[in-house]
């Protein structure tokens, strides 16, 4: 059974940063592509940003393009998430997903995550 926990949410001001963390376990970490999304109030679901199982692929959702980096440490079986110049519209509950096939590059990602709550006060 796969199981992914986010940590790291909470408050912050406009203009600030966050660091996401995502520790996985019931599966081989380092074969997997991992993926955030997140889901703000009254929203859908959307995507943020993920890594292949590699590293060496890494796509962003455009709204959060150059201020968010994916990043991934197999060693530890954690996917992070660094969050920078934060806007009050980026206020959402973070997912953490993993994909659904070993050594994909582009699959699709299975949110398994309880989530962590961002609040971004203007």
């Amino acid at each position: 059974q796969v199981q992914l926990v986010e940590s790291g949410g909470g408050l912050v001001q406009a203009g600030g940063s966050l660091r996401l963390s995502c520790a996985a376990s019931g599966r081989t970490f380092s074969s997997y592509g991992m993926g955030w999304f997140r889901q703000a109030p009254g929203k859908e679901r959307e995507f943020v940003a993920r890594v292949s199982w590699s590293g060496g692929r890494i796509y962003y959702a455009d709204y959060v393009q150059g201020r968010f980096t994916i990043s991934r440490d197999n060693a530890k079986n954690t996917v992070y998430l660094q969050m920078n110049s934060l806007k009050p519209e980026d206020t959402a509950v973070y997912y953490c997903a993993i994909d659904s096939n070993p050594y994909s590059d582009c699959g699709y990602l299975e949110v398994w995550g309880q989530g962590t709550l961002v609040t971004v006060s203007s």
